[in-house]
């Protein structure tokens, strides 16, 4: 059975239970499960591959009421996997009252120093039990019915298996159905970023190991899972460089769902400790106290656009760059914490690009301190349902000023006019624009503007293709705007020559 229709059938059994309530509510509930099974399905495989391997879920100590507590075992394959297991208010009871207060309040153990394997394995389980710690501080049991628990927890170990390849591959299309949940919940600013678009801005950035990769907005961690998979490919070929990989990658997501779901996705592309992970907002930490420790590499993100950051937030930027609009943000943000040389793909609504005040000011310093050499100009669509705005994809280097910006227009492919849920944007579409970037030269879909020019428009970088050729459709929107114009501009005449037939007409009498 398809992941998916696994998924839509658990969200149907938690639509009996009275304790959850709406779309939010069941993605909840579901991804803290997902996680247990998916952590413990990565633990069967360790426990095969480390001698040394210690469970943080066995031999659990937590305080709680004043008193200690300790439970030996609370794995996934303790208490869940067998179908015939405990059911109604027993189950219930162990979720609400024992596994719940184990996992948020879980003692870590003693620090040990040391460069022995006992150490080395000490420090191991309290890395693990940290996480498990902070992926669990802001889950929540909704359901009321132990009974109809059970049955999505059978659904879940009869149909999910992640130490299948197959099953991995898929986790996306997981992410997908989940997301547009959350969006029909009406939580903004969640959205799948399509695979095609962070494949694409990984294969150019061209991440290696031994840098480090940071999303300072990574959602469920898309563009880290590119990068893991790109590096992987490239480089990794002994344990020692899959520590380094596993060590180098980094990711900051401030709200509860999509950071657990973030931590569940690195666990499936063999991330074992994802600590790497923050449960944070990037923004909320003023620029001035970034140092050279926390600069990185490589920059992967595509950060909310279209809303607005709590008060307070803005006085972490100088007095210059101070705004609400998260996108612009970010890209400041971005800016500060690159290494010199370091390298970034962003995707950025067209409002950043033509935006005037604060953005002319931002868009002016990237290009005094960063090499914007590439803007990738998407059609529309590319992110719908979710949002409808035009987006782009910048691709810039810190440390040597812009002298050229590279345009490349990507165009729909043939017989399209649209993306849809039955035809998505595909990987294979950016293969005109790989074989361009290494030999870039102007064509219809291609063009260069300068520094001089770019000055002179006053950093509106919104630039249209001057090579498009001349029976290429407008843009719906640009041709209504310019309908609208037109119809007020006639109405107004229309207007002018009413009062001077009625001014006519009053002189006659």
């Amino acid at each position: 059975m398809a992941l998916t229709t696994t998924i839509k059938s658990i969200q149907d059994i938690m639509r009996k239970d009275v304790g959850v309530d709406g779309d939010a509510q069941r993605v909840g509930q579901l991804v803290w499960l997902l996680f247990l099974k998916i952590w413990d399905d990565r633990e069967q495989e360790l426990e095969l591959l480390e001698d040394d391997f210690a469970s943080p879920l066995m031999n659990v100590t937590w305080q709680s009421g004043g008193e200690s507590w300790e439970i030996e075992d609370l794995r996934w394959r303790s208490w869940a996997s067998d179908p015939e297991g405990d059911t109604g208010d027993k189950l219930l009871e162990f979720v609400n009252d024992t596994l719940f207060p184990a996992l948020k309040d879980m003692e870590l153990g003693p620090k040990i120093d040391g460069d022995d394997a006992e150490a080395f394995a000490a420090r191991a389980l309290r890395r693990r039990r940290a996480l498990i710690r902070s992926v669990f501080e802001d889950a929540y049991q909704y359901m009321k019915s132990g009974t109809l628990l059970r049955q999505v927890i059978n659904k879940i170990e009869s149909d999910i298996d992640f130490n299948d390849a197959t099953n991995r591959h898929l986790f996306g299309d997981i992410y997908e159905k989940l997301l547009k949940d959350l969006q029909s919940a009406g939580n903004a600013g969640e959205y799948y970023t399509p695979r095609a678009v962070t494949q694409f801005a990984v294969d150019m950035v061209d991440p290696r190991l031994g840098e480090t990769v940071l999303d300072p907005a990574c959602g469920t961690g898309g563009f880290l899972t590119c990068a893991i998979e790109h590096i992987r490919k490239k480089d990794v070929k002994t344990p020692e460089q899959e520590e380094q990989l596993q060590a180098s990658i980094r990711g900051v997501e401030k709200k509860p769902l999509p950071h657990l779901l973030c931590v569940t996705n690195m666990v499936v592309h063999g991330i074992d400790v994802p600590t790497g992970i923050a449960h944070d907002n990037t923004l909320a930490r003023p620029l001035r106290d970034i140092t050279m420790r926390d600069r990185v590499d490589v920059i992967l993100t595509n950060p909310p656009f279209g809303g607005m950051e709590e008060d307070g937030i803005e006085a972490n930027f100088p007095l210059d760059f101070r705004t609400r609009e998260t996108a612009d943000l970010f890209l400041v943000l971005i800016m500060e914490l690159l290494k010199p040389g370091g390298r970034a793909a962003i995707v950025l609504p067209d409002g950043t690009l033509f935006g005037e005040g604060m953005k002319t000011r931002m868009k002016e310093r990237l290009l005094e301190t960063c090499n914007l050499h590439t803007i990738v100009r998407l059609p529309k669509g590319v992110f719908a349902p979710y949002t409808t705005i035009n987006t782009n994809i910048l691709f810039f280097e810190k440390g040597k000023p812009t002298k050229t910006i590279w345009y490349y227009e990507h165009p729909y492919p043939e017989g399209y006019k649209s993306y849809s849920k039955t035809k998505p944007m595909r990987i294979e579409e950016f293969e005109p624009e790989k074989k361009w970037w290494k030999k870039r030269k102007e064509t219809e879909l291609a063009w260069k503007v300068s520094i001089n020019e770019i000055r002179e428009r006053d950093f509106n970088l919104d630039i249209p293709n001057p090579n498009a050729p001349e029976d290429k459709h407008e843009d719906p929107d640009v041709l209504l705007a310019r309908y609208e114009k037109e119809q007020a501009a006639a109405a107004a005449i229309r207007e002018e020559i009413r009062q001077a037939l009625a001014a006519a007409l009053e002189g006659r009498a």
